[in-house]
């Protein structure tokens, strides 16, 4: 037996014995570099219907927004729990908007630091069309952030443009927001995707108009002094309470690079706003609150 082995051996009987829950041992480090040849990313470019040059990205062999679901399933659909019982911010979180004019006029503000032209509707914030992204004014990186949204109960459009947001951590990475209630669209672009880049594991979506939570555990990427990614970031994510994102490593970018394919990491600071946006569909959002958490 090599050493390597007894060593992990041994640590396998103190953990037996609840020697590392207690914090007698600790476990082995993990690598200061993961592993960043998976999954495994092809990119082509093909030509549109007008000659023009479109990228195609293909994710572990599946097209960035396949539709043909032969190719990429959709997720099975459940059934979420009683919408009434949404978690209220905990002692240490940030409240980023409690349903006041006033919270929202201290902490949003628009993505070029003017006062945010969204509304106030019974007690959410409401994008308005035309208006742009709305985001934090403080600066944040890894988090746990709980929001609680609402398509419009008035059904307009499909696929895409029925209910469409996206909640943008670092004001980068989009967690989709979208009225998937009965209404197909790609899997990698129904609500609770990582846009372009992760399918959620199930569809737990509400009705139109029907209050839905987002509770997002966001450990953000990082970068090295010449911007190489040496740490991708992750997300955990329960949509009405389901696990619909499991501890995913994001592969790149959720930014839309044409319609098969998504952008790239590019390097930024450690803390930056999280935004909400603007899609041209009267989307709301309430009960807001963030904790940081360490990388």
């Amino acid at each position: 037996m090599k050493t390597t082995d007894r060593n992990h051996s041994a640590l396998l009987r103190l953990m037996s014995l609840g020697a590392v829950s207690a914090g007698l041992v600790a476990a082995p480090l993990a690598s200061a570099h993961e592993d960043m040849s998976k999954p495994v990313i092809t990119k082509e470019t093909k030509k549109n219907k007008k000659g023009e040059d479109v990228p195609y990205m293909y994710i572990d062999g599946i097209k960035v927004h396949e539709t043909d679901v032969t190719k990429q399933p959709l997720p099975p659909v459940v059934t979420p729990g009683d919408p009434d019982k949404c978690g209220a911010p905990p002692s240490d979180a940030i409240v980023l908007f409690d349903g006041s004019e006033k919270s929202f006029t201290e902490n949003w503000e628009a993505t070029d630091g003017t006062p945010s032209q969204w509304k106030i509707v019974d007690g959410a914030m409401e994008s308005v069309k035309k208006a742009g992204y709305v985001r934090t004014k403080q600066k944040f990186g890894s988090c746990q952030l709980h929001l609680e949204w609402a398509a419009p109960a008035n059904v307009k459009g499909e696929g895409q443009g029925r209910g469409n947001s996206g909640v943008f951590l670092m004001g980068t990475y989009e967690v989709q927001v979208l009225d998937s209630y009965e209404n197909p669209t790609y899997a990698d672009g129904q609500a609770s995707a990582l846009y372009g880049r992760s399918k959620p594991l199930v569809n737990a979506s509400r009705k139109p108009g029907e209050w839905q939570s987002y509770d997002i555990i966001f450990h953000r990427p990082q970068f090295d002094k010449e911007g190489n990614v040496t740490k991708r970031a992750t997300f955990t994510v329960l949509h009405n309470g389901v696990l619909v994102q499991d501890h995913v490593r994001l592969s790149g970018g959720t930014g839309w690079d044409g319609p098969h394919s998504a952008g790239e990491y590019k390097a930024h600071p450690d803390k930056l706003p999280f935004s909400l946006q603007d899609h041209g569909n009267p989307v709301r959002f309430r009960n807001v609150w963030i904790r940081e958490i360490a990388d």
